[in-house]
């Protein structure tokens, strides 16, 4: 069994949880000096640095939230000045303002390591050829997946996104062992390489692939794996971390959280801690982030954080699949539905292929939702009674996970567009006026 870190990643919990308290008190007091935006919340709150004395006392710190770094837009929230920054990354934006994101060199070293940690966690080595399909620039992905591998010595192809004909043929040329980059754009090359004769499982060397940018389900993993036998390890993150950091070891038991690095609590809809294992908001603080402190962070995201070691042998937190987000819920007929759940839905059906969209209406206010999902190649079919069947099964299925009707349309392969970077699935047209 391969660690990057033997001795942090197998200590014991009380002996992490020990070290968690102890972060969590001096970046308390380091950001009490040092951000005013940071003392006047506790003020307000009537919280002091020296009153974290446990991790119930820190729940007293009040919430950090994505309105605060858009009100705080660029760089109001950097603790460093600009000369000890070496790298600023900025979010897609894809409401109101963009997140921008500073990094000293220990920021960078941090999140560099803690994906070293995850990909040897899942057998990567310096043996293997990484292709790189996240793109690169403002978007955190493509650099912290780069950084990454060649830390553990891994060689990278920076490809990129695009050029889909070009990643298949120089997956063919090169010895690449493992690609990165969301999951809609693997199956967009598993598309591809059917409709060029490309059979990835004797024409690559392709064995592991990471996976992020975008939710899907285990089914959907599990479709991919047994279509293309590359074995898919999710990846999680989000700019505010650094980037995408914590990854899934070969257990794919979920996403190791390094507790030297960040303290997660997962709490339910009135702010109070969930039990181990129960789903619930995740709240996110990062231990040693220095230019651009991330303190009690609503991130949106729903989920559950389990301690049980893993199969693996390491002994930090693992990050449960996200189950949906707080901010992208979409109430329908005022019930609460994630698209993430429609996805689920769709992987369980072998003659549906992965790519949906949802459209939301409201003629006369009365919500209207139409799921339009592609047919499998395998299954398509001028039988109108099994197409009728076909729909059947999904809108059933949906109404039964929903709770709520949806109409359905099944399209033809190819129908739907494709995204390079994280796939649209929501267009809501619904109007309030």
């Amino acid at each position: 069994m391969a660690f990057w870190n033997p001795e942090i990643e197998t200590m014991p919990r009380e002996e992490l949880q020990k070290m968690q308290l102890k972060l969590l008190q001096d970046k308390v007091t380091e950001m009490y000096g040092k951000s005013e935006f940071f003392r006047k919340r506790m003020d307000d709150a009537g919280v002091k640095p020296e009153d974290i004395t446990s991790f119930e006392a820190f729940r007293k710190v009040p919430f950090m939230k994505k309105t605060d770094l858009r009100d705080y837009y660029p760089d109001k929230l950097f603790v460093v000045p600009y000369d000890d920054l070496v790298r600023i990354h900025v979010s897609s934006g894809t409401t109101g303002k963009p997140t921008v994101v500073g990094y000293t060199q220990k920021d960078l070293d941090n999140w560099t390591n803690s994906l070293a940690r995850g990909m040897t966690s899942f057998g990567m080595t310096n043996k293997d050829m990484l292709q790189n399909m996240h793109g690169y620039g403002l978007f955190t992905g493509g650099l912290g997946v780069h950084y990454g591998a060649e830390r553990i010595g891994a060689t990278v192809l920076p490809i990129s996104t695009g050029n889909t004909s070009r990643q298949i043929q120089l997956m063919q040329d090169l010895p690449v062992t493992a690609l990165a980059g969301t999951p809609s754009y693997y199956f967009h090359i598993a598309d591809e390489c059917e409709r060029m004769g490309v059979d990835i499982r004797t024409q690559t060397k392709v064995k592991y692939g990471i996976a992020g940018g975008e939710p899907w389900s285990e089914s959907m993993r599990q479709k991919l794996q047994d279509r293309t036998g590359i074995k898919v390890f999710n990846c999680y993150g989000a700019s505010e971390f650094y980037g995408p950091m914590f990854l899934e070891c070969e257990a794919q038991a979920g996403f190791h959280i390094w507790a030297d690095l960040c303290y997660m609590e997962i709490l339910d809809e009135n702010g109070n801690p969930c039990k181990e294992g129960e789903r619930g908001e995740l709240v996110v603080t990062m231990l040693q982030k220095e230019a651009f402190p991330l303190i009690r962070y609503k991130i949106g995201d729903i989920s559950a954080l389990d301690w049980t070691p893993c199969k693996c042998g390491r002994t930090h937190p693992r990050l449960m699949r996200l189950s949906g987000r707080a901010d992208d819920m979409l109430v329908v007929k005022g019930i609460n539905v994630f698209p993430s759940q429609i996805e689920s839905v769709i992987g369980e059906m072998p003659f549906l292929a992965p790519f949906y969209h949802i459209t939301l209406e409201n003629p006369n206010f009365m919500d209207y939702m139409m799921v339009e999902v592609e047919l499998n190649e395998q299954y398509l079919t001028e039988d109108m009674v099994e197409l009728q069947r076909m729909s059947h099964e999904l809108q059933s299925r949906l109404k039964d996970v929903l709770n709520l009707k949806a109409d359905v349309k099944l399209a033809l392969p190819g129908a739907l567009p494709r995204f390079e970077g994280k796939a649209k699935h929501v267009t809501d047209n619904r109007k309030y006026d």
